[in-house]
């Protein structure tokens, strides 16, 4: 019998006021019981609306199907089949403007969970399944993937299951990119992708850390050591900041280097030998997803007092709705309509405030969302001793600085063919957040398969005009 339900099933989390304290995940995921109730508010559908709305084409009628009938290794196969992480889409996807907001059930009521039950069968699958991964005989060719983000697994899980040697170059010491560097422990943890990055590893993807392509070796280095083509998955890393007095100042972060140093190199245990601002007041300015989880990061360091201090209103902030009520329900106080204008600092050179505008929105400008306009005479100071700037990122310039033949644009972006990847530079592809600019997980990982696909028929088309 399906559930006609029209609310999902909901998720088990932490209280606010206990994991505002921690860095264990706060959603507790499904149980087997409540997957399959889940799974039975599916309809069905013959021309599943769903999938047209996934990056990567996961089979979701299919998966959630095998769910009903408690088939749940079955239900984590069929979701391999297009996606290579899927206990990381499971927890960081967008699936509320993807893939959820086409199921037919949000018409009137809520859509079905897809997500967590995408996040209910890997799970189950890491902990509970017996299997092997099998490497796919070669076919002599290799390709090198740069950057092992998203983008970067994607292409290098669909490329492998073809026969190709796929070599990963990555600039860390860890694998993952984002994914590691950016994403917390309670949104992530950092062992699932690891468990998932294995997968890749035991059905024949190499993995070489700390290279940094454009320093160890060049792109057209690559080719003379007999790699056929080259995927580019670097990311955008590379933090933007307002140029407003007092950004100088000590105490004042980069969300970039904020998150990397909590995230990777485990700032947020006692024992951790990698230093981090501990402050007591702390502002973080933007209205993304980064900014949720840098402000979070930060209530969970021991501030006692975290601000979010927007430009827009609420309804224009680009973060995900869950973020946004998680982080209210930690204790985060939201500043909207507001805008900085300096940092203050003291004798020291450390920061003891922020001053700030009060903003008004007017017409609509170049991205649809109402421009903000500041009040005269609205000028005020906020008490804080650290400042994180979280407004966006784009890609390091390093790998264009090497390459002179690759095409950028003006933000200093890869120009890549949406469909395929290729960029101006033969034998070259690109995708992710160093072809858009800061975007989502699995926006780069569809990029990351296109990618894949466009550079099998390159290679392949190569072979045999060889053979000719």
């Amino acid at each position: 019998m399906p559930n006609m339900s029209l609310k999902k099933v909901p998720m088990p989390e932490q209280d606010p006021n206990v994991r505002n304290k921690n860095f264990n995940e706060v959603a507790l995921g499904y149980t087997e019981e409540m997957a399959i109730e889940e799974a039975k508010r599916c309809l069905n559908c013959k021309h599943k609306p769903c999938v047209s709305g996934c990056p990567v084409n996961v089979q979701i009628p299919e998966f959630i199907a095998l769910i009903t009938q408690g088939k749940f290794e079955e239900a984590y196969d069929k979701i391999l089949e297009t996606n290579s992480l899927p206990a990381v889409c499971g927890r960081v996807c967008p699936q509320e403007t993807q893939c959820e907001q086409k199921c037919v059930r949000a018409i009137k009521g809520e859509s079905v969970a897809i997500g967590r039950l995408e996040r209910f069968a890997a799970d189950w699958a890491i902990k509970n399944s017996k299997r092997t991964f099998e490497r796919i005989p070669g076919n002599g060719k290799k390709v090198a993937i740069i950057g092992s983000g998203p983008a970067g697994l994607a292409c290098a899980g669909d490329l492998v299951k073809l026969g190709y040697e796929v070599t990963i170059f990555e600039a860390f010491h860890l694998a993952g990119g984002v994914l590691v560097y950016g994403i917390p422990e309670f949104r992530l943890p950092k062992s699932l992708v690891q468990k998932e990055i294995d997968v890749l590893l035991k059905q024949g993807v190499k993995i070489h850390t700390n290279m940094v392509i454009g320093k160890v070796f060049t792109i057209d280095e690559l080719f003379e050591e007999g790699f056929d083509a080259v995927f580019i998955g670097s990311g955008a890393g590379l933090p933007s900041f307002m140029n407003i007095p007092g950004e100088n100042l000590n105490g004042v972060y980069s969300a970039n280097e904020f998150l990397t140093r909590i995230n990777l190199m485990k700032a947020y245990k006692e024992d951790a030998e990698t230093p981090i601002m501990r402050g007591n007041a702390i502002a973080v300015v933007g209205g993304g997803n980064v900014a949720m989880d840098a402000a979070r990061c930060a209530k969970r360091l021991g501030a006692e007092t975290v601000y979010i201090i927007y430009r827009r209103s609420e309804a224009e902030m680009p973060a995900r709705l869950e973020e946004i009520h998680h982080a209210k329900e930690e204790g985060i106080i939201f500043k909207v309509l507001t805008n900085p204008t300096r940092i203050l600092g003291d004798d020291k050179g450390w920061v003891k405030g922020i001053e700030c505008v009060e903003m008004e929105l007017g017409e609509p400008d170049a991205s649809g969302r109402r421009r903000p306009i500041a009040k005269g005479g609205s000028e005020h100071i906020i008490d804080v001793d650290t400042v994180i700037i979280a407004i966006g990122t784009s890609p390091n310039p390093l790998i264009r600085s090497t390459t002179p033949d690759l095409a950028t644009n003006k933000w200093g972006c890869i120009v890549a063919d949406e469909q395929t990847g290729q960029t101006s530079k033969e034998g070259v592809f690109a995708g992710g957040d160093a072809v858009t600019g800061a975007a989502t997980v699995i926006l780069a990982m569809g990029a990351g398969k296109k990618a894949a696909k466009a550079i099998d028929e390159y290679i392949k088309s190569k072979k045999y005009l060889f053979t000719e």
